[in-house]
């Protein structure tokens, strides 16, 4: 079977391009742009397009289905060749429903921790063995790609994304998953450009639960009040609150609490304790001990850009974090704070989303950083044009955040040497953005902000 890809070079799209040529399908793709580490990957399978751009003639008679990517625009001439010629087209999560229709089907949903949800089910499946289809979103230690298929497994875990499935088909992409077993890890307005109101947005994971399978399961967090209401209303499958999972803090290190031996984490923070509890549900009915979830959590290092540490030494450590909401950033700020309560804290957060840098919404990252010592943000005014959004002033940035001290800026250079010339003695540093700062170099700067560190508190000692 021939399949092209329409947008092949998207993180979500090449992944799959490579699953289903490692599951023997004839594989094409093209796309007008292609950048690291999407074209590294399709090259190293033989797939990457061997020039930029579309043409319609790559839609062949021989052509048996499309699956076209949210980068393409819906006048893509390669679109236009397929449907004139009725070849059929998928979004990648409608192909990706139909490749496991008659598998039990896990799909996480929610604002945030959907990642790391998944993350944490596969790292479990996979230490005890268990074969299963994947997506998830984010690069994970032991996957070589985020998107798995296999003929023989029974099982597919799949992050549920609430934003569009495709140029043509304006689904959410976790409506179209039916899920046997489901979880909502929490509800904070997003994607503002496509959900305008936060009435809108809630209804989307209220549609997402009534998809659940008859006789299937929901697992959703008890504190949130939208939750509540969303499984109050589902009578097609049974509903399970969770809460965050018990735990100590001892020596910046965090302990799961599991009968008289605790089970030590690489990962931390009151957002990740609550993923375990979500996680540890589904494994547990999946037929996963608690020995065996137990045992597996103590090598879980997280998801790629989910509070990662960049470098560490003994006196600071420097984090990346994808943190970009309002609710994230005060979550992932909080967590590092509460970690280590005798270091200051210093936040960088990068304005980068549509939503985050729309005037409208701006106002709710009210108080989201008032864990830190010292608090950065950062915005390009050409990202807000490139956005074609009215344009943001420092001041209002500085007004909305309500954070005393806050410094604003639109140089990212002058923001990492600042950075670079501070006092790291006994501080972190937490750099969050769902970007990557005008293509700065984090790692570098962590580094060179460790061991500086070192040598000065080698030299002082």
């Amino acid at each position: 079977m021939h399949i092209h890809f329409i947008a092949v070079g998207g993180s979500a799209m090449h992944n799959l391009a490579i699953a289903l040529h490692k599951k023997g399908y004839r594989v094409s793709g093209s796309d007008d742009e292609i950048f690291e580490p999407s074209r590294s990957r399709l090259a190293k399978y033989g797939l990457l397009p061997l020039q930029n751009g579309w043409d319609k003639k790559r839609i062949t008679p021989d052509v048996d289905a499309v699956i076209l990517g949210m980068h393409a625009r819906s006048d893509n001439p390669e679109l236009l060749e397929a449907q004139h010629r009725g070849v059929k087209i998928f979004s990648y999560p409608e192909f990706l429903f139909e490749q496991t229709k008659d598998k039990k089907r896990i799909v996480i949903g929610g604002s945030h921790g959907k990642t790391t949800i998944t993350s944490m089910i596969m790292h479990v499946l996979k230490s005890s063995n268990i074969l299963f289809d994947y997506m998830v979103g984010a690069q994970l230690d032991g996957f070589e790609t985020m998107v798995g298929l296999e003929n023989d497994s029974q099982i597919a875990v799949f992050e549920g994304d609430e934003y569009l499935s495709s140029p043509t088909d304006r689904r959410p992409k976790f409506h179209l998953y039916h899920p046997h077993i489901a979880v909502i890890s929490g509800i904070a307005w997003d994607h503002i450009n496509v959900f305008p109101t936060f009435d809108n947005y809630v209804e989307q994971f209220a549609i997402f639960a009534r998809m659940i399978e008859p006789g299937g399961k929901l697992f959703y967090y008890k504190n949130d009040d939208e939750l509540q209401k969303i499984a109050g209303n589902i009578t097609q499958a049974a509903t399970f609150e969770y809460d965050t999972q018990p735990h100590v803090i001892s020596g910046g290190r965090t302990f799961l609490c599991n009968g008289e031996n605790p089970t030590p984490l690489k990962i931390f923070g009151e957002h990740n304790l609550q993923n375990i509890s979500a996680a540890k549900m589904v494994c547990t009915e999946l037929g996963i001990s608690d020995m065996q979830f137990f045992n597996s959590m103590r090598n879980f290092s997280g998801a790629a850009h989910r509070l990662e540490i960049l470098a560490e030494n003994e006196w600071t450590a420097v984090f990346r974090d994808f943190a970009h909401s309002p609710s994230k950033l005060q979550a992932t700020a909080k967590a590092v704070k509460k970690q280590f309560p005798q270091r200051k804290l210093v936040a960088c957060m990068e304005l980068h989303t549509f939503s985050s840098l729309k005037k409208d919404f701006l106002p709710l990252y009210k108080n989201s950083m008032e864990d830190t010592d010292a608090a950065f943000v950062y915005f390009n005014p050409h990202t807000v044009e490139h956005k074609k959004l009215e344009p943001v002033s420092s001041q209002l940035i500085y007004e909305s955040f309500g954070k005393p001290g806050l410094v604003v800026t639109t140089d990212s250079e002058t923001l990492f040497e600042k950075l670079k010339r501070m006092e790291w003695q006994n501080a972190n540093l937490l750099m969050m953005s769902s970007g990557n700062f005008d293509g700065r170099d984090l790692p570098a700067l962590a580094a060179e902000i460790v061991v500086q560190d070192l040598f000065e508190n080698r030299v002082s000692g």
